[in-house]
C-alpha cells in the first residue's frame, strides 16, 4: 500500500482511527513526534531516506497543527468581556482571564470594553415650543451594559445613539420655550433628554447605558443673537431692580413695624396715664364731696383760697390804695414787669411783689364770703 493511501479507519500517516471533534491532545502529538524523530535517526539506505522524508513531513504537519491549536488561546482584559462565535453563531460569553476556543475558522471571539465610558458630541438647530429657533450642542456619555445586545442587536451602536439623541432632544426642545432654554432650563432639558434617550436604548435593546447628557451650548441663531442679548440684559435688569426693591422693602418694613409698635406702646402709656389721672381726680373729687357735705362753708373758703393762691402765686401783683390819691392812676406795667422778671431770672426764685405805693384796706373776709355766697 502506498504511504498516501490510508487504510480503513486510518489516516495517511498511520495515526490510528480518527477521533471526534475537540481540541487535539498535545501530549500525544509530542510523543508521536519524538517517536518519528527517533525512527528517522535509526534508518539507513534508501529505506531510511524514505522513512526520514516521511518523518520530516510529519514533523512539519505536527508543528503546523500545534501552532493552529495554540491560536485558540486568547486573553480577556479586566475591563472587557468576549463573545465566542462558532461559524458566526453565539456560543458563550467569557469573563476576564485566559481562555481557549476552537481555532479559526471554526470559532472566533469578539472582545468588547464594558467599563470604559464613551462619548459622542453633536450640534443641531431645533424649533422650540414658541416657534423660535435655537442652536444646541450636546455631549452624550455612555457605556456598554450588555455585551450580547451590543454585538448582535445593533449594526452600528455609535450611529444609533447619535440618531436617538437627536430625536430625544428634538422632542424635549419642542415642548420647551425659548426663554426657558436660554436661561435656567438647561439642566432640566439635559435630564429629560437623558431619560428619554435611555428609554429608547432599552426599547432598541442596544445594550448601552447612558451615563450623562450635557447641554454644552444653547443660543439663538447668529443673525438674531444681538436682539436676544438685549432681551436677556433687560431681563437681568428687571431681576436686579426686583431684588433691590425687595431689599428696600425688607429694610423698611421692620422699621415701620418698629415705629408702629413704639407708637402703640406710647399710646398705651398715655391711655394708662390719662386713666390714672382721671381716676385720681375722681377719687379726689369724691373725697372733697364728702368733706363739702360735712362743712360746705369751710370747704368753699378753702377751695377759694387754694384757687387764688394758685392763680396769683406765679403772677406779678400791683396793690393800689384807691382811697388815697386821684381817681386817675398811672401804672407803667411794662417797666414794672421788667423789674420783677429780672431778679426772678437771676435768683431763680418766685417773683417778688413790687413795692407798694399804697395799700388798700381789704374788706373783711366774712363780707367777701357772703358776697360770693349771694352770687352763687
Amino acid at each position: 500500500m502506498a504511504w498516501n493511501e490510508p487504510g480503513p479507519g486510518r489516516d495517511p500517516w498511520n495515526q490510528g482511527p480518527k477521533r471526534g471533534d475537540g481540541p487535539p491532545d498535545l501530549d500525544e502529538m509530542l510523543s508521536r513526534f519524538k517517536a518519528r524523530l527517533g525512527g528517522s535517526k535509526g534508518g539507513g539506505g534508501e529505506g531510511g531516506r524514505a522513512q526520514g522524508g516521511g518523518g520530516l513531513i510529519g514533523l512539519v504537519i505536527a508543528a503546523i497543527a500545534l501552532l493552529w491549536a495554540a491560536s485558540g488561546f486568547y486573553v480577556v482584559d479586566e475591563q472587557e468581556s468576549a463573545v465566542v462565535l462558532r461559524f458566526g453563531q453565539h456560543v458563550s460569553t467569557t469573563d476576564p482571564g485566559l481562555h481557549w476556543r476552537l481555532p479559526w475558522p471554526i470559532e472566533s471571539q469578539e472582545t468588547v470594553n464594558v467599563t470604559g465610558v464613551r462619548a459622542t458630541r453633536d450640534r443641531a438647530t431645533m424649533l422650540t415650543k414658541d416657534e423660535n429657533i435655537v442652536d444646541l450642542e450636546l455631549t452624550v456619555q455612555y457605556r456598554v451594559s450588555s455585551v450580547n445586545d451590543y454585538v448582535f442587536n445593533v449594526a452600528d451602536p455609535d450611529l444609533t445613539i447619535r440618531q436617538a439623541t437627536k430625536a430625544s432632544v428634538r422632542e424635549v426642545v419642542g415642548q420647551s420655550e425659548m426663554d426657558f432654554i436660554l436661561t435656567g432650563g438647561r439642566q432640566e432639558i439635559a435630564d429629560r433628554t437623558k431619560q428619554l434617550l435611555q428609554e429608547r436604548m432599552d426599547d432598541y435593546k442596544t445594550g448601552l447605558f447612558v451615563t450623562e447628557v450635557n447641554l454644552q451650548q444653547a443660543q439663538p441663531p447668529e443673525p438674531v443673537q444681538a436682539a436676544f442679548a438685549d432681551a436677556i440684559k433687560a431681563r437681568e435688569d428687571q431681576q436686579r431692580l426686583k431684588n433691590e426693591a425687595e431689599a428696600y422693602a425688607n429694610d423698611r418694613l421692620p422699621r415701620a413695624r418698629g415705629a408702629a409698635a413704639r407708637q402703640v406702646e406710647e399710646a398705651t402709656a398715655y391711655r394708662d396715664q390719662v386713666l390714672a389721672k382721671a381716676e385720681g381726680d375722681a377719687s379726689r373729687f369724691t373725697q372733697l364731696l364728702r368733706e363739702y357735705q360735712k362743712a360746705p362753708k369751710i370747704t368753699r373758703d378753702r377751695l377759694y383760697l387754694d384757687a387764688m393762691s394758685e392763680i396769683y402765686g406765679n403772677n406779678s401783683k400791683v396793690l393800689v390804695d384807691a382811697s388815697k390819691g386821684s381817681p386817675l392812676l398811672y401804672l407803667p406795667l411794662d417797666q414794672l414787669g421788667r423789674r420783677v422778671t429780672a431778679p426772678s431770672a437771676d435768683t431763680g426764685s418766685a417773683p417778688s411783689s413790687v413795692p407798694r405805693q399804697s395799700v388798700a384796706p381789704s374788706q373783711p373776709s366774712s363780707d367777701a364770703s357772703r358776697s360770693r355766697d349771694r352770687s352763687r
